[in-house]
């Protein structure tokens, strides 16, 4: 038997002996977002493909009659497990009653019904897909399978638990349903919404948005765009980035911080895969794939009443955890000796060689900033190397000691931090009194490295460069 891989799959095999019919229904399938669909004119192909192929969904057309009824019966019996819709122009009661006895998930009359078809192929690959990802995943683990390697290859690790998640992403990454990345600042979500994205071989393009800190007027204008005159300085219609990543990917980051308007519109996206521009009652269909990413835990948000239950119940099918560095330390070296070498070609200057006493410090360190922070870290030490040479303790002055290495456990960490707010301010302080006492204590602990210090809490160097002169100003 010919292996199966997974350049042998498709998600919806179209049967036609019907060309225009063919045509038509692989026109309204790529219309509503599903373009991973294989169309057969030569219905006697149909079982000779199916033993070759991985499919999610079969839909047969019985337009000729009741030609198609040994076919129909043939795939229910060898593949029970895969759904087929059947379709046809005749609104047939005899046949549609004879095609669901002989195992079909649903009769469609078209193009009547053209709206009800992609719903039931939409239910029928959601309900199928889990066991095709167990089944799958299963393969994958047993055989130790990584079918597409340089979809990672941003992703520096020689961790096992990495290339296990590796493959736990390829098996979702075709999957209809969202994806939730989840994972500390600075592990790489949006490295591996990239990787989805490489897998799934969709057409479009990747498109990405940090949704934090957005309010609703702002998300939804962002999203979907907006009509001429919906508000003050809307002169002409603009699309949003669910247009832009049409057919493509919409990676949405950090939707933990989402207030509750803007949840209500992400779920009836996620949901019904439709969204209204700002200013228009005109809906209109989305046909991006969706991945979320957030480093905040949403089950005790939910608790908090700070996220919606339901869409976190949309958002789990598929859940990807990225560990955070000091749980794979054995990746240290390897990313350490990456960004020694491109933080070199960056500056012009022979990369240096790395002191045994650093190489232990970095290797006990916690990483509270992960990755993100190591590379900032590491960029600062080399650009400060003047002898370029060797990267001593000295280069990460102020961060670790040859001693123990600098941590932010409680312990580490200055007694007015532990005290609490109230211990600090006196009284309960503002959100912006909070970010400048945290800038101010970043800095002083990266001896002024404003990289270091935006690496630390997260945020850009030019958030850090202007939270400070805000607080200049006062």
């Amino acid at each position: 038997m010919t292996e199966v891989s997974p350049e042998n799959t498709c998600a919806v095999l179209l049967v036609s002996e019907d060309s225009r019919i063919l045509e038509q229904t692989r026109s309204l399938f790529y219309d509503a977002g599903i373009s991973s669909v294989i169309a057969l004119a030569d219905s006697r192909a149909t079982l000779p493909f199916l033993q070759q192929h991985v499919v999610s969904l079969v839909v047969l057309d019985m337009t000729s009659g009741m030609k198609q009824s040994e076919l129909l019966e043939k795939i229910c019996r060898d593949y029970p497990d895969l759904p087929v819709i059947v379709e046809s122009e005749s609104n047939d009661a005899k046949m549609a009653v004879y095609c669901m006895k002989a195992g079909a998930v649903d009769y469609v009359v078209i193009p009547e019904e053209s709206g009800r078809l992609i719903a039931a192929a939409e239910d029928a690959l959601n309900n199928n897909y889990p066991l095709q990802e167990a089944s799958s995943l299963k393969d994958y683990l047993l055989n130790d399978r990584l079918v597409h390697a340089e979809a990672f290859a941003e992703i520096r690790t020689v961790c096992r638990k990495m290339r296990s998640i590796f493959q736990y992403t390829e098996v979702v990454a075709c999957s209809p349903q969202a994806v939730l990345i989840t994972g500390e600042t600075g592990v790489g979500k949006e490295l591996f919404a990239r990787a989805i994205h490489r897998i799934s071989r969709l057409r479009g393009q990747f498109v990405s948005i940090n949704v934090a800190g957005l309010d609703d007027t702002m998300f939804s204008d962002t999203l979907f765009g907006h009509k001429k005159g919906a508000f003050t300085g809307a002169d002409q219609y603009r699309d949003g980035l669910v247009s832009k990543a049409a057919m493509g990917t919409l990676f949405l980051d950090e939707i933990g911080d989402l207030n509750e308007l803007s949840q209500v519109k992400l779920l009836r996206l996620l949901q019904e895969r439709e969204y209204y521009p700002v200013g228009s009652d005109q809906v209109k269909a989305s046909s991006a794939r969706i991945v979320l990413a957030t480093n905040v835990n949403l089950q005790e948000r939910i608790k908090e009443g700070r996220f919606r239950r339901d869409l976190y119940y949309r958002l789990c099918s598929h859940q990807i955890h990225i560990p955070a560095l000091r749980e794979r330390r054995e990746d240290i070296p390897l990313l350490l000796a990456s960004f020694i070498a491109e933080s070199a070609r960056h500056f012009g200057k022979d990369a240096p060689a790395v002191s045994p006493e650093l190489k232990q410090a970095l290797s006990e360190y916690d990483f509270p900033g992960n990755v993100r922070e190591l590379q900032a870290r590491v960029s600062d030490a080399v650009a400060r190397n003047e002898a370029g040479t060797q990267l001593s303790l000295d280069d990460f002055s102020g961060i670790l000691t040859a001693a123990q290495p600098r941590s932010f456990a409680p312990s580490a960490v200055p007694v007015s931090v532990t005290a609490g707010v109230y211990g600090l301010f006196g009284r309960l302080p503002t959100f912006r009194e909070i970010e400048n006492y945290l800038i101010v204590e970043a800095l002083k602990v990266s001896e002024g490295s404003y990289a270091v210090a935006a690496s630390i809490l997260g945020v850009t160097r030019q958030t850090i460069s202007k939270r400070l002169k805000s607080i200049e100003s006062v």
